[in-house]
This record gives C-alpha cells, sequence and structure tokens, in this order.
C-alpha cells in the first residue's frame, strides 16, 4: 500500500507517475471504506483525487498556503497531510476527524472552511501577510466551480486582480456544487469546456508567435494583445482575464503529470492566476459518478450496491414542507420558491418538479436570494426562501436593511435549524432564534412536529409581513400530515399541561422532550406544566404571564444559543413586566458545538430528556433546600 507510506505531502515527490496513479486508487478505496461507514462528503472528494495529489505534490505545503472551498473537498489533503491513519477512521465522528479543514487539527489546515465562496478573499490575505514580510511562499485557493456563483468571489477577484497579487486559483470544475450550477458564468464554463475550437487555435497562435523574432517591447505588448483578441473571439468576456488574471486551461482534472506541468508553470509567474481543470464528480465508484448529488453528502451505505444502511421511518421535515408547499401552490398560483444551490437539500427542487416557472435556485448567494425575494413580494408574490439554518446568516444584512425595514411579506423557511450532527460547528442552526429575533417587524416561530409545521407553513403565507420559520434536520416525529391546514394566530402558544411547582416552556424541536422530561418528574412527585411556545416572537404575553403567576419555577428550552435565544426573550419580559419569579433557560452553551451525532450532542449537552430532568430537578431541589 503506498498510502500508508505517507506520511507529509513532499513524499510524493519521491513517486513515479504510475505510482502517483497506483495511490490515487487507494485513496478512492480509503475514502468509500470509511464514508461507507461513517457517511460524508463522498462525491466531491473522489472527483478530487488526482488534482489534489498534483497540488501537493508540486507545491510545498505547509509553507505554501492551499486553501480549499468548500472544505468538503479536502478528505484528500488529509489523507496526504499525516492523517491517514485511525484518525481518519474517525471522520466526523464525535471528537474525531473534521469533515472540513479545521486550524486546530493540522498545520497544514490553513483555513477552515465549511460554507462557500470564501477562499480568493483569504487568499488574498494571505498573499498580503507574505508579501508584507517579504516573504516568497506560494498561495493557493482551490475553489468548486459551484462556489463561483457566491459574491464574494468576485469581490476577491476585482481586488487581488486590481492589486496584481502573486496567487493561484485553481477552478475544480465538475459542472455541479450539490445540485446542477445555475447562472451565466456556469453556462460561460461549459462554453470553455465544450469548445475544442478555442484550445485548438489558441496552440496553433501560441506556436506562430514563437516564431516572430523578438523585437523589442512593442512586438511582445502586440503578441499579448493578439492573443487576447483571439481568444475574446472564440470565448467571449474572456472572463478571469478581464479581472486581472492569467487564465490556464482547461485541463484534465485527472490527468496528474498535465497538472503539475501547469502548476510548475504557474509557479514561475509572480501575479494572478486561474487554472481551470475539468474533473468528474464520484469518479471511479460507480453510484457516485451516475448519482453525484445522491452521493455529495451520504449517510452509510453498502459499498456494493450504494444504498442507504439504514431506511427512513417518519417523514423527514424537508420532505413534509415541500409536500405542503405545493400544495399551498395548487391553491394559489402566486406562492413561488427560492433557493441557494440546495433546491434537493430544502425540498424546493420537487416544488420546481411540481411548478417549474414558480421555483428559483440562485446559485449560493444567500443575500441575493434575500433581496430579489424581497422584491417579488413587494410586487404582489408570496416567495418563500427555503435555506438553511446557518446559511441564512450569508443574508442577514439584505434581511434586515431589504426585506424587513420594507416589511415585504417573505417567509424564510430555515431548514437544518439547531444541532444537525456531523458537518458540525460551520453547519449547525445554532444561532437563528438570536439573530432573527432582534430584527424589527419579523415573526419568528418553530413547530413541534410535522403537523404544526404545516400549519405555520400555511399561517406564515397570511400573516403578510417577513415570516421566518425553523425546523431541524431530519425525521419528524411521526405525526400525521393532512392536506388540510389550521390556521395558528402571531403569538399564541399552546398549553398542554399545567403544574404550580414548574412550568417547562419549550421551543420548537424541544417540544417532545421537554414533555418526557415532565413526565418523568411528574413521576418524582413534582407538579409540572407545560408549554408549547410555538413563537419567539411575537411572544404570547399573555399565556407567560400566567406561567408566571401559576408556577414556582419556569423554565425556558431551545435548540438555540442561549444568548440572545427564546430564554433571553422570556427572562427580557419577564424584567420589563417586574417578574422575580426562578428561571432555568435550556439551550446550547456560549461555544461552537463540535461533530458528532445529533443523539450524542444533545446527550452531552443535556438536551436529552434525561438531561433536561436532571437539570430541573437539581433547580426544584434546590428552591427546596433555600426554602
Amino acid at each position: 500500500m503506498l498510502l500508508d507510506s505517507i506520511q507529509e505531502p513532499k513524499d510524493l515527490r519521491k513517486l513515479s507517475a504510475d505510482q502517483l496513479n497506483q495511490l490515487a486508487g487507494e485513496i478512492r478505496d480509503r475514502i468509500i471504506r470509511v464514508t461507507s461507514e461513517n457517511g460524508g462528503h463522498l462525491a466531491p472528494n473522489l472527483g478530487a483525487v488526482e488534482l489534489t495529489l498534483a497540488l501537493h505534490s508540486t507545491f510545498h505545503a505547509p509553507d505554501d498556503k492551499i486553501i480549499w472551498d468548500v472544505g468538503h473537498q479536502a478528505y484528500i489533503h488529509k489523507l496526504l497531510t499525516g492523517r491517514n491513519d485511525a484518525f481518519f477512521d474517525t471522520l466526523r465522528t464525535y471528537q474525531g476527524m473534521s469533515g472540513f479543514p479545521k486550524r486546530t487539527e493540522s498545520p497544514y489546515d490553513v483555513f477552515g472552511t465549511g460554507h462557500a465562496s470564501t477562499s480568493i478573499s483569504a487568499a488574498t490575505g494571505f498573499a498580503l501577510a507574505r508579501d508584507l514580510r517579504q516573504e516568497n511562499n506560494e498561495v493557493v485557493a482551490v475553489i468548486g466551480d459551484g462556489a463561483l456563483t457566491g459574491g464574494e468571489v468576485f469581490e476577491a477577484m476585482n481586488y487581488a486582480g486590481h492589486m496584481n497579487l502573486n496567487m493561484k486559483v485553481i477552478l475544480n470544475d465538475n459542472d455541479m456544487s450539490i445540485d446542477a450550477n445555475v447562472g451565466g458564468l456556469s453556462d460561460y464554463l461549459t462554453r470553455l469546456r465544450s469548445d475544442p475550437g478555442y484550445q485548438r487555435a489558441k496552440e496553433d497562435l501560441d506556436a506562430l508567435l514563437k516564431k516572430i523574432p523578438t523585437v523589442g517591447p512593442r512586438m511582445a505588448d502586440l503578441a499579448d494583445r493578439l492573443k487576447d483578441g483571439m481568444k475574446s473571439m472564440l470565448v467571449a468576456g474572456s472572463f478571469f482575464e478581464e479581472l486581472g488574471f492569467k487564465y490556464f486551461g482547461p485541463i484534465n482534472g485527472h490527468d496528474i503529470q498535465a497538472m503539475r506541468q501547469v502548476f510548475e508553470n504557474a509557479k514561475g509567474l509572480r501575479r494572478p492566476v486561474l487554472i481551470h481543470v475539468i474533473t468528474k464528480k464520484g469518479k471511479g465508484y460507480l453510484p457516485a459518478e451516475l448519482n453525484p448529488d445522491k452521493f455529495h453528502g451520504t449517510g452509510p451505505f453498502d459499498i456494493e450496491t450504494g444504498q442507504a444502511k439504514k431506511g427512513k421511518k417518519a417523514a423527514s421535515y424537508t420532505d413534509v414542507f415541500a409536500q405542503t408547499l405545493i400544495k399551498l401552490g395548487e391553491e394559489n398560483d402566486k406562492i413561488c420558491a427560492i433557493t441557494a444551490a440546495m433546491g434537493s437539500g430544502t425540498g424546493v427542487a420537487k416544488f420546481k418538479a411540481a411548478f417549474p416557472d414558480r421555483a428559483f435556485d440562485v446559485g449560493i448567494a444567500e443575500g441575493h436570494a434575500t433581496t430579489m425575494a424581497t422584491a417579488l413580494a413587494l410586487d404582489g408574490m408570496q416567495p418563500v426562501l427555503a435555506l438553511y439554518s446557518s446559511f441564512m446568516q450569508r443574508g442577514f444584512d439584505q434581511l434586515i436593511h431589504d426585506c424587513a425595514l420594507q416589511e415585504a411579506p417573505v417567509v424564510f423557511a430555515l431548514d437544518r435549524a439547531g444541532l444537525v450532527g456531523e458537518d458540525g460547528p460551520t453547519h449547525h442552526g445554532a444561532f437563528d432564534l438570536s439573530y432573527l429575533r432582534l430584527v424589527p417587524n419579523m415573526t419568528v416561530m418553530a413547530p413541534k412536529d410535522e403537523r404544526e409545521l404545516q400549519n405555520m407553513l400555511y399561517s406564515a403565507l397570511a400573516y403578510q409581513k417577513p415570516t421566518a420559520i425553523r425546523y431541524p434536520r431530519g425525521q419528524g416525529v411521526g405525526v400525521e400530515t393532512l392536506d388540510t391546514f389550521d390556521y395558528i394566530a402571531p403569538g399564541t402558544g399552546e398549553v398542554l399541561a399545567r403544574g404550580k411547582d414548574a412550568c417547562l416552556v419549550a421551543i420548537g424541536s424541544m417540544v417532545y422532550p421537554a414533555a418526557q422530561a415532565a413526565e418523568a418528574l411528574r413521576a418524582q412527585g413534582y407538579e409540572v406544566g407545560l408549554v408549547n411556545a410555538r413563537f419567539v416572537k411575537p411572544l404570547d404575553e399573555a399565556l407567560l404571564a400566567q406561567v408566571f403567576a401559576e408556577t414556582n419555577l419556569v423554565v425556558t428550552l431551545e435548540e438555540n444559543a442561549l444568548t440572545g435565544g427564546f430564554g433571553s426573550a422570556v427572562a427580557e419580559w419577564a424584567t420589563g413586566a417586574g417578574l422575580a419569579n426562578p428561571l432555568l433557560r435550556i439551550g446550547l452553551p456560549d461555544h461552537f458545538v463540535e461533530a458528532g451525532t445529533v443523539s450524542q450532542l444533545k446527550e452531552n449537552l443535556q438536551l436529552d430528556p434525561e438531561g433536561i430532568f436532571s437539570q430541573v430537578a437539581a433547580a426544584l431541589k434546590g428552591q427546596k433546600a433555600h426554602g
């Protein structure tokens, strides 16, 4: 096994071309075996094997800075940088190896990346720091083609080109991000990939120019302008060169030697360079090649068949959202759906299949999606913007300045709220209740189960104001869904039980665990109430006043950061109302939560029924001791 002999990237430079190709096969086998057990981002990594080998056998990390965008394509990088041992077997497990680059994990992980479109901005910072220190290392950003739809990429390229920074951008072009890429730039890359006439003409022109004797700077400048002119005629825009980047490509991203040659040549250029390589997502594993979207991020699967090892039981919240939105769309042709490169993950792809003219995927551009949704709403449509909770953070300015300020009736459907599991701190939806509730004109709510999600989506469209619904990843609790919906008035909670010793006031995914904890507390002789708050903004103040009047201990529960979250909202209200009841707030602590299964993380953070029981019981005993 050649892979076992690779302890650091410099070991690659001892290998022949044939050995590097053998190593590529071993790496694919290793990644397939581990992800089949742990889940993970399989297809992106299978497509990036030869590219990573070419990079690490040409550049000299960690002195040369290599930045991965999005970081889920960095498994090969980890295998080649001292982590091909038992540690790689812990991929995406609790206290194991992260599925993304992580600075605390290795000096080779120079920049942590979980969200997309950040690498070129980071590369400009590393390049500027190097130049200020008058050092001589290379800076390389490896960016997937889907990440090019993010606006931060163009801000960074515009600046790097203007500053003429010595940095390299490797565009890993596999014609997909998670779902198929969208937009004008995707069409542009398709023309570059598919136009052999351009490549042939470019090569012929280069050969011709080499025959012209050197006649001074004027002829050299003319030669460059001739090349640029030919390129502009054959490929509309010469987009990257117009931004100030020297363009090489497209290059076969599975030909290690071809890439190494281009990378070596690029190292001699002290200017911005973009190298365009073509790869196949899922390469080397047929199920992933045939279904790259399914194997983009996968749970454990059977290697022989490619089938998931565990079948689903209850419907997922994403499926319930999609089915409900389709039903509502059948009855109201003003309803439209928007997502940001997550059509499959958010369920918008299913709405698009039913209503192709009313579904829009804007690419990895949450800010643009928010403002576009705002304008749709202001012009009489009823847009539902479906994003992952942690990705909504990228559209926060537009949420405030464009949407909420103008009271545009956009419905924000925030999937993957709370703990999401193995993708870890970059993907946990830990902050949405906090950052949403501070925005004026917003309504913020969370369902306790699948049926309540249906009713909330139906109600949100009727509110005619900015409204966010946040719901967790994965399966629901098994409550039956219907084709008819009930209206929930803004700011109305639900009393599920009453009790004088304590009342658990829970929001969203914490209602059912709170119910189990309440039952266990009753078995210990306590009288415990339970409230499904439903709304973080506006609060049901009348219901809260009743709770504070009836019970000795009020407990708030949320799967969100305690700082500024639902419990904070209740505490602020109680202070303003002059109520001094003991208040126990249960939620996520003030630190980033690492990767692990959701059940494992909830147990460790005492957000499972047993942990809730322990915390409330301790508080009640403390009250009794002081009473």
